[in-house]
């Protein structure tokens, strides 16, 4: 095998692991929505974890190739809440359909919240795929850089996406499913935000490899970073608790954070 078939697999199957979990929307129970509060605190913990703790750092390297490190984490910084910006305007221009916070009587049936609450809840699930597809985007290109250069160093690097793309799944397949009823979209939407990860390598190593730089990479994950932030806070927590308890909410979002923390300290 190549080097480039064999880094191409490996950024292929890191991507193909967020259908293990886009497939836990098979087995889940509609009425449950304990469960549905734990998955939502759950995937914004996975994402504020992976924001503040992988992307943030990797933002700030990145722009220290050329850059002092002060300047690299003021650079960093503006990237960050311009990313934050960026999400607020996006959503300016996508009405949440007269969507409420008012938390809904606690009935045990997704099926008898209103259906704003299910739009926002379909919302919150689109906005969180579309957040991870693009972070997935360069994860790809680092997995399939990294194997280029040496296999031993992309082993671990390829685990560790690939634990972390199971809960990011659980994230995007989980509040679709509760909102639609339907499987089989929770499934595809969650699995597709996976596979911009083989993209990501393909695309990248094609046309991005000859102009990209360091300096690039670092805006684009510091953006991306403030993109999951705020997303976390103003979609996924508040319909965390508008389907459980603030306890619920915050246990799935500790149980996110250690996944998330596990995996990075383990095999990266």
């Amino acid at each position: 095998m190549s080097n480039v078939t064999f880094a191409f697999t490996l950024s292929l199957l890191a991507g193909l692991s967020t259908g293990i979990g886009s497939a836990v929307a098979f087995f889940a129970k509609k009425n449950n929505t304990a469960f549905l509060s734990v998955s939502l605190g759950l995937s914004a913990g996975v994402m504020i974890y992976v924001s503040m703790m992988e992307l943030m750092p990797n933002a700030i390297s990145s722009l220290s190739e050329s850059l002092t490190e002060k300047n690299a984490s003021i650079i960093a910084m503006i990237a960050f809440f311009g990313g934050m910006l960026l999400i607020y305007l996006i959503q300016r221009f996508i009405p949440e359909d007269g969507v409420s916070r008012k938390k809904p009587k606690k009935s045990g049936d997704v099926s008898e919240k209103p259906d704003s609450g299910k739009s926002k809840l379909l919302r919150a699930g689109m906005v969180t795929a579309l957040a991870i597809g693009i972070h997935n985007f360069p994860e790809g290109l680092a997995t399939f850089m990294s194997a280029l250069k040496d296999p031993s160093v992309a082993l671990p690097i390829f685990v560790a996406i690939a634990i972390h793309n199971i809960p990011e799944g659980i994230s995007v397949s989980m509040p679709i499913y509760y909102a639609t009823g339907n499987k089989k979209r929770a499934f595809l939407v969650s699995f597709l935000s996976g596979i911009t990860e083989p993209v990501g390598a393909l695309l990248g190593y094609l046309l991005l490899m000859p102009i990209m730089k360091d300096a690039y990479y670092g805006i684009i994950f510091a953006v991306i970073s403030g993109v999951m932030v705020f997303i976390s806070f103003d979609e996924i927590l508040p319909a965390a608790e508008e389907y459980g308890s603030h306890r619920l909410s915050l246990a799935g979002t500790i149980i996110g954070m250690a996944v998330m923390a596990i995996s990075l300290v383990l095999f990266m």
